[in-house]
């Protein structure tokens, strides 16, 4: 686990944030087949976690990033970000529009779940986290496995409905409805959804 822009603290320095929002392989170069297919769904998914993210921000929640590792193990966020955006297109409209602040956390991970093989959950612990928020992609791979771990280990889960995508619109409906029924996740999207993907939440 590394902060943003290179600046390191120990856990012990953390301010405690209830509410925690994690950016799920948002930071991504789209080198993955299916990549074509969600890169639309995950701009506009970022847009919305992009505005969302503001506003947490003001409220003093902590945002980790929690990404793969896309075979490379680089751990500094700042390289990821220059091959995203060299790979052009939706990778760099991405990364341009959620690049890491200061402050912000980076958790690097090996497979789906941010908690697999990672220090996410001693990072929650000492930031005396209850609810996780939970964005990026996708929604019904890594999104879903980390909101499964997340809630085995006892955090409430909200996964707004704008806020994550995934190959096609079925798919991430269905993802989203799992989640509502299986880890009793919040499923409803940020005050800056628009009215066609409110129709997700109930």
């Amino acid at each position: 686990m590394t902060p943003s822009r290179g600046a390191r603290v120990r856990a012990s320095t953390l301010s405690t944030s209830r509410r925690v929002l994690l950016l799920v392989d948002f930071i991504n170069p789209l080198r993955f087949e299916g990549a074509e297919a969600i890169a639309s769904q995950a701009v506009e998914a970022a847009r919305a976690t992009a505005a969302f993210k503001r506003r947490c921000r003001g409220d003093g929640w902590t945002t980790v990033y929690v990404n793969d590792n896309f075979g490379e193990w680089r751990s500094d966020v700042s390289v990821l970000i220059r091959e995203c955006r060299r790979s052009g297109g939706a990778a760099a409209e991405l990364a341009r529009l959620l690049a890491p602040k200061d402050g912000d956390l980076f958790v690097l991970k090996p497979r789906h779940s941010g908690f697999y093989q990672t220090p996410l959950a001693l990072l929650l612990e000492e930031l005396g986290a209850r609810e996780l928020v939970i964005t990026g992609l996708a929604a019904d791979y890594c999104v879903q496995s980390t909101a499964m771990d997340a809630y085995v280990r006892g955090h409430r889960v909200w996964v707004p409905s704008d806020c994550t995508a995934a190959e096609s619109v079925q798919q991430k409906e269905l993802a989203l409805q799992w989640m509502r029924e299986h880890v009793k996740a919040r499923i409803t999207p940020t005050p800056y959804a628009d009215a066609s993907r409110r129709r997700l939440a109930k």
